[in-house]
């Protein structure tokens, strides 16, 4: 079968499905019945756009039959023909564009994150930069309209942050954000350098679709939960009650804390967020692990240690090493005008996943 037929059957069969879902829908012992309406509902949402592109794809297929009738026409033929050329390459697009519509989607895209930056190799230099990398993120998402929600932060008395974990909440979120994990690279000098040298430094980034307790069962019996007074920058007290929680996952070791809200019972319903995450994401890669060479293939789902990126100061240059894409524009990319990057990882990851298939 060829690869057209093979995507008009797929087609064919998303059309049928979104209509029987239609039909489900208007039923009234599914309107009355809220969960299965939302059930129905996400389900016709996720294959609204295959639909509505295969309706259009189909008009194409229609007035390029008409186009063909009507070159015959002596009056009409070199209309007809230029409209066809216009439509046989409408058509070639849109193909192109059902093709990465039809590619598996990640399950995850859709949802919220939890971001979790860490200065590493570079002391003081590697906080700032955490620093930095937080504030690109917080920019981007205020230009994509998302909402951050800071979750836990440990202050660095240089600037910056050894640790910063965020919630970023919107649409879509993970699916960008997604190519963002792995070791983040800067050169640049110091502000502590007197000798106005170089020095690179690297910050990580992890990021972690957000799990809600369905999605993933912990039982309470393998939590170890402390409770402590919440420290600001420099070690001082910020409040006087015992505030702060410390979870330990005991079967794996994981270990979160959160000390940013003023009580114990909402600190500990972040750390709990966190820590589905973390579980979550470190499930995933162990699956990904057992299919072997597909996680090397992957774009954005790397290790903490891998480096993904370097942003060169004195070039005013950022590379990203998965793809070879470089811009020369760091300063702007600093300002939180990251979408091109993640724009051109995602176009070869797609490309990536259409040659697999």
């Amino acid at each position: 079968m060829k690869t057209g037929d093979k995507m008009k059957e797929r087609l064919i069969a998303i059309e049928a499905k979104y209509e029987e879902l239609q039909n489900e829908l208007s039923k009234p012992e599914v309107t009355s019945n809220i969960k299965k309406m939302l059930e129905l509902t996400k389900e016709s949402s996720s294959l609204k756009e295959a639909y509505d592109a295969y309706q259009n794809y189909k008009k194409i297929e229609s007035d390029i039959e008409e186009a063909k009738e009507m070159t015959k026409d002596p009056e009409l033929g070199e209309f007809a023909k230029e409209e066809l050329i216009a439509l046989t390459q409408k058509k070639s697009d849109l193909e192109s564009k059902i093709e990465i519509m039809l590619l598996p989607k990640d399950p995850d895209d859709g949802k919220n994150v939890i971001v979790e930056i860490r200065g590493a190799a570079g002391g003081d230099e590697a906080n700032i930069f955490a620093g930095d990398l937080y504030r690109m993120y917080t920019k981007y998402a205020e230009k994509e309209g998302w909402k951050i929600d800071v979750l836990s932060e440990e202050h660095s008395d240089a600037g910056g942050y050894p640790l910063v974990q965020f919630m970023v909440k919107g649409d879509n979120v993970y699916s960008k954000l997604k190519y963002e994990s792995g070791a983040h690279r800067v050169q640049r000098v110091p502000v502590t350098e007197t000798q106005g040298r170089v020095h690179t430094s690297t910050a990580t980034v992890l990021v972690m679709p957000e799990v809600e307790e369905v999605d993933l069962e912990i039982n309470p019996n393998d939590l170890k939960i402390d409770v402590y007074h919440s420290g600001g920058a420099g070690g001082q007290s910020v409040n006087t009650t015992d505030s702060a929680v410390r979870i330990t996952h005991l079967p794996t070791n994981t270990v979160v804390t959160c000390q940013n809200e003023r009580s114990q019972v909402q600190n500990k319903e972040k750390a709990m967020q966190i820590l589905r995450s973390r579980l979550y994401e470190a499930k995933l890669r162990e699956q990904e692990e057992k299919v072997g060479n597909e996680r090397r293939n992957k774009i954005g789902t790397g290790d903490r240690s891998e480096k993904i990126r370097t942003y060169n100061y004195p070039q005013n240059r950022v590379t990203d090493h998965r793809i070879s894409y470089t811009t020369k524009n760091l300063d702007r990319v600093m300002e939180g005008n990251i979408e091109d990057i993640i724009n051109a990882l995602i176009t070869e990851d797609q490309n990536r996943k259409l040659r697999e298939s």
